[in-house]
């Protein structure tokens, strides 16, 4: 099922500000939070949503890579979507600056809906990013291609299950911060007293400590390890386009969040043809005589070749084009064009025979150039064909 465009997911127009996006998520989340929705799916469906849309239109380069190619600029055509989000906690913990409270079970946010306030932050860990770049031909772009790759990355402890502890009730609250993640330090200013929070320096804002740790993974819950990902890069991508896989990343310490697995599109050159957005360029070579007489010729595509007819009399720099033979656009908006630029061979070296017959032609009435309003200059054509 096709995602909707994130714009119209949130109410609001292609050049809405940073302001007017917060407003309206704030709204969205408002209206369709589970709390007030209890076992609404249709409600909590439309919660994700706008998260997953918020997040993305809220971010400057995520935001730029959406409105340039659309969901699959952001990953959407990678089959893990844009969101990391994996449950309502993650989408509260990274959003936590609309609402003003903090998270460790919903925090200020939850207590209007009835929900529990730790009266803290509790840190969620996230897993770094990887990059990869993967080469792709001409075919596979015309056609989209599913890739696997293999991946050394961190991946979740099997030892303990990600937890960092040895045993399942290896935790306990944090001392320091009471399972807050966070504590609070008042000091007095000629202002007055003045409260400022940080993180928890015992627990690294966990809100928890390991009273035994995993002797595997000495209590960071990751290991090094390898993982094989399947991913689809949809039809119509370029050179330096990114998609973005979700949760595929380094996994995080002691059960975060992973990270993102950042594909970067690496363009294969093809022997014979150039792009030129969805448009494919081709020089054909004819020699005079079929110039003059008409021939037919072989053109190359993607995925074979095309046979192309030359009228008599083309002239040299004439542009033809092979309609929808190009590559498709990568938001679905038609396809291009193969554009052949006709160049008409001038033989280099003679024998005496060729000589001799062209100096017999050479003065003949139809050797004379006289170009009418149909042969235009170069210039001419280059101008029509950019304007």
């Amino acid at each position: 099922m096709s995602k909707r465009d994130y714009y119209d997911v949130l109410g609001v127009s292609k050049n809405a500000t940073n302001d007017e996006l917060k407003k309206a998520y704030r709204k969205m989340a408002l209206k369709y939070h589970p709390d007030k929705n209890p076992d609404d799916k249709a409600a909590e469906d439309k919660f994700k949503e706008a998260a997953e849309a918020y997040e993305v239109l809220s971010d400057q380069n995520k935001r730029s890579r959406y409105d340039q190619f659309g969901h699959a600029g952001v990953g959407g055509a990678a089959g893990g979507g844009a969101s990391h989000f994996s449950n309502i906690d993650d989408i509260f913990s990274a959003f936590g600056d609309i609402f003003g409270g903090h998270f460790g079970g919903f925090g200020g946010f939850g207590d209007a809906f009835g929900g529990r306030s730790s009266g803290g932050r509790r840190r969620v860990n996230r897993g770094s990013n990887l990059r990869v770049k993967v080469k792709l031909n001409l075919k596979e772009i015309a056609t989209g291609v599913e890739k696997k790759i293999k991946l050394n990355k961190y991946v979740g402890c099997d030892s303990c299950h990600g937890s960092g502890a040895e045993r399942g009730n290896s935790k306990s609250t944090c001392p320091t911060c009471h399972g807050r993640g966070q504590v609070t330090q008042v000091t007095n200013t000629f202002l007055g007293q003045m409260q400022t929070s940080s993180t928890c320096p015992q627990c690294g804002g966990d809100g928890e400590v390991i009273t035994n740790k995993c002797n595997v993974c000495h209590g960071n819950g990751i290991v090094k390890g390898e993982e094989v990902v399947t991913f689809k890069i949809p039809a119509g991508v370029a050179e330096g386009m990114q998609l973005a896989i979700s949760g595929k990343g380094n996994a995080a310490a002691r059960g975060g969040i992973p990270g993102d697995l950042l594909v970067v599109i690496e363009e294969e050159s093809h022997p014979d043809l150039i792009r030129d957005g969805n448009n494919l360029l081709y020089d054909l070579y004819v020699n005079f005589a079929d110039a003059a007489l008409g021939s037919s010729n072989d053109v190359p595509t993607v995925d074979g070749k095309a046979r192309i007819k030359i009228t008599p009399g083309t002239q040299g720099g004439r542009v033809l084009r092979l309609k929808g033979k190009g590559l498709p656009d990568v938001n679905g908006y038609g396809r291009g064009d193969i554009l052949v630029n006709v160049n008409v061979w001038t033989p280099k070296d003679l024998s005496k025979e060729e000589k001799a017959i062209l100096e017999k032609l050479k003065n003949s009435p139809n050797f004379k150039p006289s170009p009418s309003s149909k042969d235009k200059s170069y210039f001419d054509r280059m101008r029509e064909f950019f304007s």
